[in-house]
């Protein structure tokens, strides 16, 4: 049995620019001028360990009411952009190379992203990915990527003979790098496939 694991941004829909752009505006929006790295310099490039580091940089306590209001203003952001804009382009071959990975008989698929939930669900949805019965593991999870991608592999099981996880950015191979994982970068930053059906099943 094998384990496939996907990110979301970049790697199935190319919402990268974009979703970073609202998400950094969200958190100014509601904290003000405050610093902020280059998302390579944060410890968990996530959702939620992003925010939880800007907390502590710019010498805030962590707040559950901040986070509740910089999600809020994020997700209200991406449905605008939608509404405006229309669904997020789907990487090339990336809904059908899903759909047949979910269906294989030696196959069992997860979603593991650093982004909430609720917006993970409105980027899939919106560009047309059926993810009913794929476990999907968020950063409202966890701030912690490594542990992300660790719990959405136990949740289709603990007995595979690889675990393959794509994503799209340094972060991501990184992860792979302490779990142990086949890492398939997508997309230009890592000079990785631009088209799912360059991907044999």
């Amino acid at each position: 049995m094998q384990a496939i694991i996907f990110d979301i941004d970049g790697t199935l829909v190319d919402s990268m620019s974009v979703d970073t752009e609202l998400y950094l505006s969200s958190i100014r929006e509601v904290l003000g001028q405050v610093s902020i790295r280059k998302l390579s310099d944060y410890d968990h490039v996530t959702d939620s360990g992003i925010l939880a580091q800007v907390l502590d940089d710019n010498g805030y306590s962590f707040d559950l009411e901040v986070v509740r209001s910089v999600k809020a203003v994020f997700v209200n952001g991406l449905r605008r952009y939608i509404r405006t804009a229309g669904s997020f382009p789907i990487i090339d071959g990336a809904v059908q190379f899903v759909e047949r990975a979910r269906k294989s008989e030696d196959r069992r698929i997860a979603i593991a992203t650093g982004c909430w939930r609720e917006s993970a669900l409105l980027k899939l949805e919106s560009a047309g990915f059926g993810i009913d019965g794929i476990p999907l593991v968020t950063g409202d999870d966890s701030p912690s990527r490594v542990k992300i991608m660790r719990s959405a592999l136990k949740r289709i099981g603990d007995d595979f003979r690889s675990v393959t996880y794509f994503g799209d950015a340094e972060w991501d191979q990184r992860a792979c790098e302490k779990l142990g994982w086949n890492f398939i970068a997508v997309g230009p930053d890592l000079g990785g496939i631009e088209s799912y059906a360059s991907v044999k099943l």
